[in-house]
């Protein structure tokens, strides 16, 4: 019996160990090595470890149930990060993201998806990609009340609120919401032109203008007027578009408006127009100008 005991505690401080390498914030996942995001055996995990602390950080005072789990979470006080890549020198501040990080280098995808087969290096990769297939959006803004699927979507878009722009180009000033943002704008000045059709050899600063671009190949028009029918490569030319339609609309109800106001006076016998030379009245200004002649 007490040799069982010692088996299910072996087992339980090896299952703690494995799991406390990423046991830190489970909103939050591996970007490029310093996030994790783990699933539901994590939140498992965190309740058991919420019973006893007695580990508490002296600079924040928050508490851990291990001093292995204290001497890392210090490192966020330190800027320590002792695990470097031997690829490419970035380090990490847990072995973990370490070895998350190497599978740019390797190539190493584990984690697949079982509905498109996409695959990922990370468990939070896939957890949050199969977001898309359920349409899960847990992560809501509590002043406009847009979802997303992402905490890092949601903390972004806050920023539209706040007017917060704290990715600023170092050459001409300008400021984003994101550094994804900031990355494509700086292509700008470098004129690089990463994206190429592999149809025709155009390349395109962005990939969004290479997406546009090669629907010239394919024939797709995603965007549709719902006044017409026409279709569109892009959003922008379907809103240019929509225009005429809203000018059409202003100048029929402007053209129907003159129309009935140069009518009316054939019922009221009104003479609205009046020309000092000949001191005559007419009901429309084109009756005065032939008086003229």
């Amino acid at each position: 019996m007490a040799e069982l005991q010692v088996d299910e505690n072996t087992s339980s401080r090896k299952s703690s160990s494995a799991e406390e390498e990423t046991c830190k914030d489970p909103d939050r996942l591996y970007d490029d090595g310093e996030k994790s995001i783990i699933g539901e055996q994590l939140d498992q995990h965190q309740s058991t470890a919420t019973i006893r602390k007695p580990y508490t950080c002296d600079q924040c005072e928050k508490s851990f149930w291990s001093s292995g789990i204290l001497k890392r979470h210090k490192r966020t006080h330190t800027g320590e990060k002792p695990f470097t890549c031997d690829q490419c020198e970035k380090s990490f501040s847990r072995s973990g993201y370490l070895k998350v990080h190497q599978r740019i280098h390797t190539g190493e995808k584990p984690f697949t998806c079982d509905q498109c087969e996409k695959s990922f290096s990370h468990a939070g990769g896939l957890k949050i990609h199969l977001r898309t297939h359920t349409g899960e959006k847990p992560y809501s803004c509590d002043l406009c009340e847009k979802n997303f699927s992402q905490s890092s979507h949601l903390m972004t878009h806050k920023r539209t609120h706040t007017g917060e722009k704290p990715y600023t180009c170092d050459q001409c000033e300008t400021s984003f919401t994101d550094s994804s943002s900031l990355k494509r704008h700086k292509i700008i000045h470098t004129g690089e032109k990463p994206f190429t059709c592999d149809q025709c050899e155009k390349s395109f600063s962005q990939s969004s203008n290479l997406k546009i671009h090669k629907r010239t190949h394919t024939g797709e028009k995603p965007y549709s007027c719902d006044q017409c029918e026409k279709s569109f490569t892009e959003s922008r030319s379907l809103k240019r578009h929509q225009r005429t339609h809203s000018f059409d609309q202003w100048e029929k109800e402007f053209s129907d408006s003159y129309s009935v106001k140069l009518h009316q006076p054939t019922h009221t016998g009104e003479k609205p127009d009046f020309c000092a030379h000949s001191e005559k009245s007419f009901r429309e200004p084109d009756h005065m100008g032939e008086n003229l002649h």
